[in-house]
């Protein structure tokens, strides 16, 4: 299990100020997690570095249809 208590999360830029946004905390090492910011005690999602860099790649390229 990942200590979560050192996490520095950070929340996009282009989030709205009452909606809730995907915050990701990547200063864990190896590791970086991923929360709802409008329900944090929910928990957070941890993945590896390389797995979450493919997905922001795979994102930017348009790979998925969102």
């Amino acid at each position: 299990m990942t200590d979560l208590s050192r996490a520095v999360w950070r929340k996009a830029t282009a989030s709205y100020a009452n909606a809730g946004c995907v915050e990701v905390a990547a200063n864990l090492g190896d590791v970086i997690a991923v929360r709802d910011s409008a329900r944090p005690a929910d928990g957070a999602l941890v993945v590896e570095s390389p797995a979450f860099a493919a997905l922001i790649a795979d994102l930017k390229s348009g790979r998925f249809d969102i």
